[in-house]
């Protein structure tokens, strides 16, 4: 599939037409399909390359070392969380996928870490931690840029924001699809979803296989591009927009049969905001035509609501 492809660079370093034409192309994406690939983003090849190395060293460790990692009480969002535990909004089919998740770091005096659990670093993989926590804040801060843009195309000061992302709940959550022994009982390596965030940073996966529903209602594969990232917006902005933005249906299918021995690795980026931001529909995206479509609610609150509808919390 060509989804449409951006280039950050003019957004950031370019003159004021570069930037506006920038701000035009994301905005009639998004529009359009809900998802972009970025060139000339923040993160580099190389540290891709050993984030991906070290995040098939973890998964390759023994169950019993891994499972040590996954705690109770935390619905996930740090540490380890074994196959099957998560399930797409709606199903009741576990998805055939482990993964790790890497949270906000807070080194200053800010409240809000009270909110959030201290991350859980791998004992046994000291690179894995570093990598991670660094990859954290390279896809923050390419983040942020992107959510300045939208800013700008939606009519908001540019930095509007900076403020409610600062510290926010974002997760980075290393995937490995298993290997598929035996027929799946109608489990997908992940199950059509819309993300909750704000918007979603994909470095690329290691295999096919994530495809995108279209205005057409059919499933269309997007295949991972070299120097490229894929960006998609998420339900909060979705809400926020009252779906001037829309979130677009997604899910990870398994591979040909004769390819079920092999392994799938992928890395998203959830870009969550702090707790207390409203997601309260913008007034500007209210009008005769397109009505409000969505009750008041806190970017905590929703979260909250979320987590339980995929199984991570109860």
């Amino acid at each position: 599939m060509s989804i449409p492809s951006v280039d950050l660079s003019k957004f950031i370093h370019g003159d004021q037409h570069s930037k506006s034409e920038f701000i035009r192309e994301l905005g009639e994406a998004y529009e359009n399909i809900g998802f972009v690939a970025v060139k000339n983003h923040l993160f580099s090849y190389e540290v891709e390359k050993e984030l991906y190395k070290q995040v098939k060293a973890f998964f390759d460790l023994p169950q019993e070392i891994k499972q040590k990692y996954e705690i109770e009480g935390l619905a996930g969002q740090r540490g380890y969380t074994s196959f099957g535990r998560e399930h797409a909004k709606g199903s009741s089919v576990g998805d055939l996928k482990e993964f790790w998740h890497f949270g906000q770091t807070i080194e200053d005096n800010d409240p809000i870490k009270s909110e959030y659990p201290d991350n859980i670093f791998a004992e046994e993989l000291p690179e894995f931690n570093k990598i991670g926590i660094e990859a954290y804040k390279t896809m923050e801060k390419t983040g942020t840029y992107m959510l300045r843009a939208i800013a700008l195309f939606l009519g908001l000061d540019e930095f509007y924001f900076d403020q409610k992302i600062h510290h926010g709940n974002s997760i980075l959550r290393p995937i490995h699809y298993g290997p598929i022994e035996g027929e799946p009982k109608n489990a997908v390596r992940s199950g059509q979803h819309e993300d909750i965030n704000l918007i979603t940073l994909l470095m690329g996966a290691s295999a096919d296989g994530l495809e995108v529903l279209n205005k057409k209602n059919e499933w269309v594969g997007v295949t991972s591009l070299p120097d490229q990232i894929v960006v998609n917006v998420g339900d909060m902005l979705q809400r926020l927009t009252n779906n001037r933005l829309r979130s677009t249906t997604h899910r990870v299918v398994n591979p040909p049969k004769e390819m079920w021995g092999s392994s799938r690795y992928s890395i998203p980026f959830f870009l969550h905001p702090r707790s207390e931001m409203r997601l309260d529909c913008l007034e500007s995206c209210i009008t005769e035509s397109n009505p409000i479509h969505y009750s008041p609610i806190s970017a905590g609150e929703y979260l909250d609501e979320r987590l339980r509808e995929i199984g991570l919390k109860k």
